[in-house]
């Protein structure tokens, strides 16, 4: 919801007498463009109020070639199914089953899950994923059973089934197996259907709001200063992460076509200058604001190598001892020559790349590097490591 705050900020920015606010014609031109690359508002912001939304529900997969589940968890589940589509079981009846040791590998237990995206509507199909709740090997070649989807309120919003697709499996018989993907969890493309809506809001009153994805203040100031050039006063930031926005007079009765046309509107973003290194994966991002003072670096390889040599031990004379053989190790360690670079002020990020590579760093040696950097105080970024 919009605060008081906000519209008492945005109605400073009117006149008092004003009620129709005069809009100019929106051009496919960058605004407030600084030199860096630009974006249309919609690629960096979200709504307020649009969000999309999880539902789950518990259901049955059912064809499996024997990969299924054998658990009492599988037994009982599809006992609970059977009576919901009219096959009631006497308590005896339920007994046996529960307790009798008849194979269920053709069925499996399953958790569903479907993400409803904002403004779905009654009707409207969407994809569904499946993971097993039991110890079923795999989902391959299954089919799920009509599941009901509910959201954290309890409303049913979806009903779920179709064809389970793993793009995958595991194969192979009792002297060796082989397992593609991850089997245990699969797709049914447009298996779930939109029952009942939910509500979106993104409106309070005549006032909403853009939600940056990557805050920053002079980011947020220049959307609002390219939202009030093309329609004046009807912009104010609210904080780094928020841009209200009021709807003039005159396009009231469409108020859809002017979000749609305020996200089209290109601005610069302002960008933090970050490091981002991935040690698990030696994945370096460097962002384009990443500045250095003038500093030397030099990388230098050590290689240790041991090596085990088999020497033929031969016991003394009339030891009474036994040929044998025993392993002699050696060590050799080996420092190839440095090489020196040294960077000059306020490199740009290829001037880093290019002496990096002239030193031969691999990606996972320049998360060491960089943190070296950090901590001289001469890389002027943000270092965030993974």
């Amino acid at each position: 919801m919009i605060t008081s705050s906000v519209h008492k900020t945005v109605g400073r920015l009117k006149s008092a007498g004003s009620a129709i606010f005069a809009c100019i014609m929106l051009t496919n031109g960058p605004l407030l463009a600084g030199g860096g690359p630009t974006v249309p508002i919609k690629d960096i912001t979200t709504i307020k109020g649009e969000h999309p939304n999880v539902i789950t529900g518990l259901g049955l997969v059912y064809g499996l070639a024997g990969t299924g589940g054998s658990s009492p968890t599988t037994k009982q589940f599809a006992l609970l199914l059977l009576q919901k589509m009219g096959n009631r079981a006497d308590p005896t009846l339920r007994e046996n089953i529960q307790r009798s040791q008849d194979k269920t590998n053709n069925i499996s237990v399953v958790g569903v899950q479907v993400v409803i995206p904002a403004h779905a509507k009654s009707g409207q199909r969407l994809d569904v994923t499946v993971a097993t709740l039991d110890d079923a090997k795999s989902l391959n070649g299954g089919v799920l059973a009509e599941t009901v989807l509910s959201g954290v309120d309890g409303q049913v919003y979806a009903i779920a089934s179709g064809n389970v697709s793993i793009n995958g499996g595991d194969f192979g018989g009792t002297a060796a197996s082989v397992t593609k993907n991850h089997p245990t969890t699969g797709r049914i493309p447009i298996g779930a259907v939109v029952e009942e809506e939910i509500p979106c809001c993104i409106f309070e009153g005549d006032v909403f709001c853009f939600h940056l994805r990557s805050p920053t203040f002079a980011t947020a100031n220049r959307m609002s200063k390219a939202l009030n050039l093309y329609c004046p006063g009807c912009s104010a930031t609210i904080d780094p992460a928020t841009v209200a926005v009021r709807i003039p007079s005159d396009s009231l009765s469409d108020p859809y076509r002017f979000i749609a046309e305020c996200q089209e509107l290109m601005i610069e973003p302002s960008g933090v200058a970050r490091v981002v290194i991935n040690e698990r994966t030696g994945t370096v991002v460097i962002g384009a604001d990443v500045k250095l003072s003038q500093v030397a670096i030099t990388h230098g390889n050590l290689i240790v190598s041991t090596t085990k040599t088999p020497e033929v031990s031969q016991p003394n004379a009339f030891s009474n001892g036994e040929t044998t053989t025993v392993d002699r190790g050696t060590v050799d360690v080996m420092e190839q020559p440095g090489i020196i670079n040294v960077l000059e002020e306020n490199v740009t990020v290829g001037d880093l790349a290019t002496s990096l590579n002239a030193l031969g760093v691999s990606p996972r040696d320049l998360s060491s590097i960089f943190q070296m950097l950090k901590e001289s105080g001469a890389l002027h970024a943000e270092l965030e490591l993974k």
